[in-house]
């Protein structure tokens, strides 16, 4: 008895908060069955995670993210399944490496920065504004599709945790003539013997394909991008072979990258064009 007496405000106050907890939980309505059953977050925030998937599905066409696009492909171009591809420049786990240090451009970058710049390089099209609808939109779904990841800050280069590896190229050497070859018999189908794309796939070299400021356009990441994405669904190339597709592909002409052709004036730095846009 005399113990009890002595913990009774302990005991007290633990009561009074569990009681709480039970009535706010009671008072709580449940989440709509549709973001449970998809995953996708509720109300508001589920519909722009959303609206960002849409957008780096339909990249080139999307009403918002149109008018910064400067040729035919799309996020999902490279960044496949829509960035739910393990291994092909996967988005999961990515924005849990934000903000990071860009060896580029001499300074930390956010995920929204990170983002924009693609529209630059391998969009071949102007930056959006930061804040912007589509900057905002797009690094919401990349921030779900991170959901559970353990945050690890960047400090050596814009990588997500689960990057494309580079591939080990020590002792190999490109070989055009057998990228020519190899394009012709495995690629040429979906991407068109001029390399020009089709409805199967995208450009991959010419005015709607990357600039030369973008990333792909190093023969050594193309390379290993393709070992680990190429064919798609039966990815199946030897390192020999996708370095050889590299160089094949880079190989041929795409538009050149000046930046002050791909930054927005300063008086566009805002999201009034985004404004008259409907989703």
């Amino acid at each position: 008895m005399t113990t009890l007496k002595s913990n009774w405000p302990a005991w007290s106050l633990l009561s009074s908060v569990l009681i709480g907890a039970l009535f706010a939980t009671a008072g709580q309505s449940e989440e709509p069955a549709s973001a449970v059953q998809d995953g996708y977050p509720p109300g508001e925030l589920g519909k722009i995670v959303r609206l960002g998937e849409d957008i780096v599905r339909r990249t080139s066409e999307h009403p918002l993210s149109k008018p910064y696009v400067g040729n035919t492909l799309n996020c999902t171009s490279c960044h496949l399944d829509a960035g739910r591809h393990e291994k092909a420049a996967s988005f999961l786990g990515t924005a849990a490496a934000y903000p990071a240090w860009s060896p580029r451009e001499q300074r930390v970058i956010t995920l929204e920065d990170r983002v924009l710049n693609c529209f630059m390089r391998s969009q071949n099209g102007i930056r959006p504004p930061n804040g912007s609808r589509v900057s905002v939109a797009i690094a919401a779904y990349i921030t779900w599709l991170s959901q559970g990841s353990v945050l690890k800050m960047n400090a050596a280069n814009p990588l997500g945790p689960h990057h494309t590896p580079p591939l080990n190229l020590d002792g190999l050497k490109a070989n055009v003539q057998r990228g020519a070859m190899l394009y012709a018999d495995r690629c040429a189908d979906c991407h068109g013997e001029n390399g020009q794309g089709n409805e199967e796939g995208p450009p991959v070299w010419g005015d709607e394909s990357y600039n030369d400021g973008a990333g792909l356009s190093r023969v050594a990441k193309l390379a290993s991008w393709l070992k680990v994405a190429m064919p798609l669904d039966d990815a199946t190339l030897t390192t020999q072979e996708s370095l050889d597709l590299a160089a094949f592909i880079n190989s041929h002409p795409r538009p050149k990258f000046v930046l002050s052709e791909h930054r927005p004036p300063d008086d566009k730095l805002d999201d009034k064009l985004d404004d008259k846009l409907d989703d």
